[in-house]
């Protein structure tokens, strides 16, 4: 018995990179695989063919599994609508969602067009919702428990240069995923949020990459166990949750708070000013080459 044996799972842009991992290892572990990809270029533009999704459906296929594959826009609810009856034509049900697919059109700020802005946005968050709202719908419904990934990114919950676009709907999903989290708690829906990192397609010409070998450990194969972990039941006891899961191994991001200045009356600007060691976090060390 696999870890995923019986369940169905609907995943993504997985038709390369790090989708296509998820769902090699998904369907190894018993789950049968809806491989969801529109086939277009890393920054959204060309036409659209289910031709490289339906590449890892035959791998899968191969290897004896079970999978099908779906060519639909997730940034449409058309899209979702249509990659969730994908799911129910071909295997009955739904049980795991992972909100893979995404774009990146990377320019500084005040080079970023408002095509680019939309696109970006449209894509990873708007997608997001049109994949997780049928999804949603019928796990509700149906009275089913579930699971859904979102794949949110440090490039939203930190900060990145040249990100604006893409970190700001990544963070959008970070929001999207704590207030499922809390709404899926009645209806037995567990909604967790990723933030991955590794050499695909879409990073593999970041700064500091080209040109070198990947890192072992930063291959998709080798970031998969982390997701498949909080799909299975083996997480079942973790909802609302951020793991970024990379070369650097599984590990929880959180947002934190510090004590904070409360004096309990009125109080001025100046005195916030007064209490910057209560308000604000200290500064991180500053890192050495050494360390």
């Amino acid at each position: 018995m696999g870890l995923l044996s019986g369940k169905v799972a609907i995943i993504t842009g997985a038709g390369g990179g790090l989708g296509e991992a998820y769902a090699k290892l998904f369907a190894q572990e018993g789950a049968s695989i809806v491989v969801n990809d529109l086939g277009g270029s890393r920054d959204g533009s060309g036409e659209g063919s289910v031709s490289a999704a339906q590449k890892v459906v035959n791998d899968i296929v191969a290897a004896g599994g079970k999978a099908v594959a779906n060519g639909d826009d997730v940034s449409t609810m058309a899209g979702g609508e249509n990659i969730l009856k994908t799911a129910l034509d071909a295997f009955g049900q739904v049980d795991i969602l992972v909100c893979n697919a995404g774009i990146l059109r990377d320019k500084t700020f005040a080079n970023t067009s408002e095509a680019d802005w939309d696109l970006v946005v449209k894509v990873h968050l708007k997608g997001t919702y049109c994949c997780t709202m049928p999804v949603w719908k019928w796990l509700k419904d149906n009275g089913k428990p579930g699971t859904i990934i979102m794949t949110s990114s440090t490039s939203g919950l930190y900060g990145n240069f040249g990100q604006s676009n893409y970190g700001a709907a990544k963070a959008g999903i970070y929001g999207f995923m704590r207030v499922l989290s809390i709404e899926g708690r009645k209806y037995g829906i567990r909604v967790m949020g990723l933030a991955p990192g590794a050499f695909t397609r879409m990073t593999a010409d970041l700064p500091g990459r080209v040109g070198r070998d990947p890192e072992p450990m930063s291959l998709p194969e080798n970031i998969a166990p982390g997701v498949l972990f909080m799909a299975s039941d083996l997480a079942a006891d973790h909802t609302g949750k951020v793991l970024g899961v990379s070369s650097r191994g599984v590990r929880e991001i959180k947002m934190l708070q510090t004590d904070g200045f409360n004096p309990g009356r009125p109080y001025t600007a100046q005195e916030v000013a007064d209490h910057a060691a209560e308000v604000f976090f200290p500064p991180a060390p500053e890192r050495t080459a050494a360390s």
